[in-house]
């Protein structure tokens, strides 16, 4: 006879068919007790959906509301409960603005769109528009229950579309209604006008709406969307020569340093960049990449006749002992050095031997000094351990992500 057990035996193993087959009173009753393992519980609460005993009903609420109890559990039971407007109150006191247990303020809020509560629209609208998907996936899920419950026009009523995020809720509810939304590439904020380009999908009707586009950076937009649907390079460069080239200027970032940066950023970077950034990536003939062992050979080389005694290169992911980047590592003598994979680039975040930078510059390396290095790219955001926003010249040469 199967038990709750043997068909979770360990954390991540689940016969999900066979635990379903099990009666919703054992099910919820071993839900109820914190003493189980939680990864042996949630996925019984998975498995009592559509048929929770009404009799146990409060047993897990109670382990809902319960802060020292396991989050994923509470989470799934949030879910498991969706119909169960008692749960409102708890819902919406104060106090769960405190609860910061990893994906319950997210789970809370999206509980209170799915059982109509208008009042969580605003954070609800703010969740949808996150970069993050689990974020955005329980936003949505929130708003598409006010939809549904009262309608777009009542819960655009409570969000109005002063923020962003509240316009990008529009974008999405006139598509979802056949509307054209090209006017949202218009929109200031670049994260609502990436929105609206993601969602177009006649070429013919943006080339119509191009000449009308209202700023230059709605015809970036169109022509992003264009390039899009269509791979058409040419058609790209033409529009993009029409508007005269437009650019993200950054004091003090010069041509060797912004291709290097451009070809390996702007085509995906994070929806909030600038569309100057994207178009530019499209229209522009990428460098010549190095030939990496050669240009590693080369610096060994440099150093060792410097008189040095360098270590074999190791990658960025190498030498983090995870992960992946755009550099390798030189160790010699008790110090380092970083040669970029993006060009002929070459930097030490401490104190580095003269000689040591002078080898490696009559070898044909451009070291990054400090000015350069604290030279900022505005208008390009690329993820970096859970921010999206502009960074450094150095930053972009010698990126590393765990």
């Amino acid at each position: 006879m199967p038990t709750i057990e043997t068909l979770v035996p360990s954390a991540g193993e689940v016969d999900a068919a066979a635990l379903r087959e099990l009666s919703g009173d054992e099910l919820a009753a071993y839900v109820a007790d914190p003493a189980h393992p939680w990864w042996r519980r949630r996925p019984c609460v998975v498995a009592l959906a559509g048929r929770v005993p009404e009799s146990r009903v409060a047993a897990l609420i109670a382990r809902a509301c319960d802060p020292r109890d396991e989050a994923m559990v509470r989470i799934a039971l949030l879910d498991l409960l969706a119909d169960r407007t008692e749960l409102l109150p708890w819902l919406r006191h104060e106090d769960r603005r405190r609860d910061r247990s990893y994906g319950m303020p997210e789970a809370i809020i999206k509980a209170r769109g799915v059982l109509g509560d208008r009042s969580a629209a605003g954070g609800l609208a703010t969740l949808a528009a996150s970069p993050w998907p689990h974020r955005r996936e329980s936003g949505e899920a929130g708003l598409d229950a006010l939809v549904t419950r009262y309608g777009v026009e009542a819960v655009l009523s409570e969000l109005g579309d002063t923020r962003p995020e509240d316009r990008a809720f529009r974008v999405r509810m006139r598509h979802r209604a056949g509307d054209d939304v090209a006017d949202a590439l218009a929109d200031p904020d670049h994260g609502v006008a990436y929105l609206a380009q993601s969602l177009l999908t006649d070429p013919v009707r943006l080339r119509a709406r191009l000449d009308a586009a209202p700023t230059t950076e709605a015809k970036l937009w169109t022509a992003y969307a264009l390039h899009r649907l269509t791979d058409d390079t040419a058609e790209t460069r033409a529009i993009y020569a029409s508007l005269g080239r437009p650019r993200v200027e950054v004091p003090g970032l010069d041509e060797e340093l912004r291709a290097a940066i451009l070809h390996e950023y702007a085509s995906g970077c994070e929806w909030q960049s600038d569309p100057r950034w994207r178009v530019e990536a499209l229209c522009a003939e990428p460098p010549a990449r190095p030939d990496k062992d050669a240009r590693l050979r080369a610096a060994t080389t440099a150093l060792r006749e410097a008189g040095f005694h360098p270590e074999p290169p190791v990658s960025a992911g190498a030498d983090n002992r995870q992960g992946e980047g755009t550099y390798h590592v030189i160790r010699y003598d008790g110090d380092r050095v970083l040669i970029s994979t993006l060009g002929r680039f070459a930097y030490c975040d401490d104190d580095v031997d003269p000689a040591a930078h002078r080898a490696l510059e009559s070898a044909g390396f451009r070291w990054i000094d400090e000015p350069v290095h604290q030279i900022l790219v505005t208008g390009l955001c690329v993820y970096y351990f859970g921010e999206r926003k502009p960074l450094g010249v150095s930053t972009l040469l010698f990126y590393w992500q765990d």
